[in-house]
């Protein structure tokens, strides 16, 4: 029984495992500079478009397995039409809700071909990944867009001022000289401690809901998860505090999570996603519409690549035809690596968090040691593949 309690944890927690492992090997072999605030800082900004577009990659390698290989294209469309429409004078948030219609279009659009006609996924969104990269190519007419509107860049992460005001401290709290000195932003650390507040109250009452009817879960192992979760969300507000705080990209993040967090779990949409990918027969016969499902899925994920060619543009301020290449590959490989099943039906959002994270660590570690580019795409390639294999191993074993 030991045995197979140590089994179940190793299967449960393998991602976290990997990612201890690979941030510490990283901080060594680079000098502890991957863990300097400046590289966390950018660890955040840069990632930000894979959150974004894992999450609603998740929604749909829940219903069996589904990918959608557009989005990288959709990005790049939705970025240039936002910048085109900056550029010709329009009002900042009335573009940024054209881009945001934009891609809910898109993704409506393709999930129509794949629920209503039975248009298999891969196709459906092979095609569209050929024609929007072509149709970005149009607007663009094959040159680079810049980005002028300085409230945008900052509001969505893309200058220098793209961080949360220090509405406490108002930048002028400096640490004591016995520890290091330099400013701290007071707004930030302020804010990590509620988050950690929160987060330990929302534990405690799941576990007294547990208690109360009956639900055997081990209460050691969450108290433990909860208190390793806290100290790395001090840790990190910590080392943000110590440079501008929070910036305003991370902002964006946290609130795709924590909506489709809810979405996933407490939704009747969530649960069918689930129920759709375990068992598509038994979940219509149950009354549910499953092509309707797959439908919200694809229209989901549209729009969130709207929200990531918003943040997109701002990082990098302006838009050209090659941006977007090779996102839906990060967005998928992070779902994979995270604990989504390659059969569906199976996957968390807190999980894709730890596969994004393990992919950012990973990119940002060895373009530090100067690694080639050739073989960066190696490593990726090859921690896609342990992640799905074991996926697929522990199925097996199950069976």
């Amino acid at each position: 029984m030991k045995a197979s309690k140590v089994s179940s944890f190793f299967q449960k927690y393998t991602m976290v495992l990997a990612l201890v492992l690979v941030t510490i090997f990283f901080a060594w072999k680079t000098d502890m500079k991957t863990l300097l605030p400046a590289n966390i800082n950018n660890l955040i900004a840069q990632n930000g478009y894979v959150f974004v577009l894992a999450t609603g990659m998740l929604c749909c390698i829940l219903t069996g397995g589904n990918i959608d290989l557009s989005v990288g294209s959709v990005v790049c469309f939705t970025a240039a039409v936002g910048c085109k429409l900056m550029k010709a004078g329009w009002n900042m948030w009335l573009a940024v809700l054209v881009m945001l219609l934009a891609g809910l279009a898109i993704g409506a659009f393709q999930g129509f071909w794949i629920s209503k006609v039975h248009v298999p996924a891969f196709i459906a969104t092979l095609s569209g990944m050929y024609a929007f990269r072509g149709f970005s190519n149009i607007i663009l007419k094959g040159e680079t867009v810049a980005i002028n509107n300085q409230a945008f860049l900052d509001i969505f992460g893309g200058g220098a001022n793209c961080y949360v005001p220090d509405f406490i401290g108002k930048g002028e709290y400096i640490w004591p000289p016995f520890l290091g000195g330099g400013n701290l932003n007071l707004t930030c650390l302020v804010g990590g401690i509620l988050a950690v507040i929160v987060f330990v109250a929302l534990t405690v009452r799941r576990i007294l809901v547990q208690k109360k009817l009956g639900i055997s879960q081990s209460i050691i192992a969450q108290v433990i998860t909860t208190v390793i979760i806290s100290a790395v969300i001090l840790w990190l507000t910590w080392k943000l505090a110590s440079l501008k705080g929070i910036p305003t990209v991370l902002i964006w993040i946290a609130l795709v999570l924590l909506i489709y967090n809810y979405v996933t779990n407490r939704t009747a949409m969530g649960r069918h996603l689930y129920a759709v990918g375990g068992n598509e027969k038994a979940t219509a016969l149950s009354g549910v519409n499953t092509r309707n499902v797959y439908w919200f899925a694809y229209a989901n994920i549209g729009m969130l690549a709207g929200l990531a060619g918003i943040l997109t543009a701002a990082r990098a301020r302006g838009i050209d035809p090659t941006y977007g290449e090779g996102y839906e590959m990060d967005a998928i490989a992070s779902c994979f690596i995270g604990g989504a099943s390659a059969y569906g039906g199976t996957g968390k959002v807190s999980g894709m968090i730890i596969g994004a994270t393990l992919m950012g660590v990973i990119n940002q570690g060895m373009r530090i040691m100067s690694v080639d580019v050739n073989y960066q795409k190696v490593v990726k390639g090859i921690v896609l593949l342990v992640a799905v294999m074991f996926d697929v191993l522990s199925k097996r074993q199950k069976r």
